[in-house]
C-alpha cells in the first residue's frame, strides 16, 4: 500500500454494502484510525478482515495523536481513517486530521462508499438537483429555531441528521418555522432490518411518528423540500410576529419595529403587511 491517509467509507447498516476496494484497503493498511475502536473492531470481525492496529481519533483528540499519525505516514505507513458507519467527516470526526495531512503534503486517498445523506436523497422523491446538507441542528431549542428560520427561504432540499430522542421536537420545530405543508421524507435505520422510508408532509410526518414509538429508535435522516413561494424575505416566524403586533399597533409601526428586529427594510415589511389579507 502506498503511504498516505485512506479515507474509507464503511456500511451504514447492511454489511453487504461494503465495497471490494474498501475491504482490500482495510485488510492491507498498517494502521486504522477509528472514531470508536470497539465499533470498528466488531465491524472488521464481521467482515472477516484481519484486524491490524486500531487507534482512536476524534476531533477532540490531542495534538499528540495527530502527530503520531503524521509521523507514521512520513515513515512510510498506509493509514485508513474510518467512522463508526458511512463516509468519514460527514457529521463525523476527521476534518482536522485530513487538513493536517494535506498541510504536510502527504497523500489523502478517498475510498468512497455508503453515506446516509445520499442514500436518503436517492429514494426520497424530493428534488435532488440542489440540496443543502445541514447535518445536526443545534441542541438548544432557541438556537435550533433561529437556524431553521434562517433556512426558511432556502430553495434547495434540506438534509438533516437527527438523533432518536430529538426527532419529534425537531419535526415540531420545522412545522412551526417552515410550515406543516412542506413535503418531507424520513429515512430511519437506512439499509437495516427495520428500515423506514416515508414520504409525506411535515404535519403528516409528525402524526406518523407520534403513532409509532419505533420511529424514535435509531438514527434518522430528515429531508424537507425547499421553499416554493415568492422569496419576499418574510419567514413564517416573522409573519406570525407581524400578525400579533398588528393587533396592537399600526402597520407602519409594526414595519418599523420588525425592520430593527429582522434586518429587512421597513418598506419590504410594510408592503408585505398591506398585501396580506387579515381576518
Amino acid at each position: 500500500m502506498e503511504p498516505g491517509l485512506y479515507v474509507v467509507s464503511t456500511p451504514i447498516g447492511n454489511l453487504d454494502d461494503v465495497s471490494i476496494r474498501a475491504l482490500r484497503v482495510l485488510a492491507l493498511v498498517d494502521l486504522i484510525v477509528a472514531e470508536d475502536t470497539r465499533v470498528t473492531r466488531s465491524l472488521l470481525s464481521q467482515l472477516n478482515v484481519k484486524i491490524p492496529k486500531v487507534i482512536s481519533y476524534t476531533d477532540f483528540s490531542s495534538v499528540n495523536v495527530v502527530n503520531q499519525i503524521l509521523k507514521g505516514i512520513s515513515g512510510g505507513l498506509s493509514i485508513a481513517l474510518v467512522s463508526d458507519a458511512g463516509t468519514p467527516l460527514i457529521s463525523d470526526p476527521g476534518y482536522r486530521l485530513v487538513l493536517a495531512v494535506h498541510l504536510e503534503k502527504y497523500k489523502v486517498i478517498p475510498v468512497p462508499g455508503p453515506c446516509a445523506a445520499i442514500t436518503a436523497l436517492s429514494v426520497s422523491g424530493l428534488p435532488t438537483d440542489r440540496f443543502l446538507f445541514e447535518g445536526f441542528l443545534p441542541d438548544k431549542r432557541i438556537a435550533r429555531m433561529k437556524r431553521l428560520s434562517a433556512l426558511a427561504r432556502e430553495r434547495a432540499t434540506l438534509v438533516l441528521y437527527e438523533a432518536p430522542h430529538r426527532l419529534k421536537s425537531t419535526i415540531s420545530d420545522c412545522i412551526e418555522t417552515l410550515g406543516g405543508t412542506r413535503k418531507s421524507f424520513l429515512g430511519r435505520e437506512l439499509t437495516k432490518l427495520y428500515e423506514t422510508i416515508h414520504l409525506s408532509t411535515l404535519s403528516e410526518l409528525r402524526s406518523f411518528v407520534d403513532a409509532d414509538i419505533n420511529q424514535t429508535r435509531g438514527e434518522s435522516v430528515l429531508l424537507i423540500e425547499g421553499f416554493r413561494g415568492k422569496n419576499s424575505g418574510i419567514t413564517p416566524e416573522l409573519s406570525k410576529l407581524a400578525e400579533k403586533l398588528s393587533e396592537e399597533m399600526s402597520k407602519k409601526r409594526v414595519a418599523t419595529v420588525l425592520a430593527e428586529y429582522s434586518g429587512l427594510t421597513r418598506r419590504e415589511i410594510y408592503n408585505y403587511l398591506v398585501k396580506t389579507p387579515t381576518e
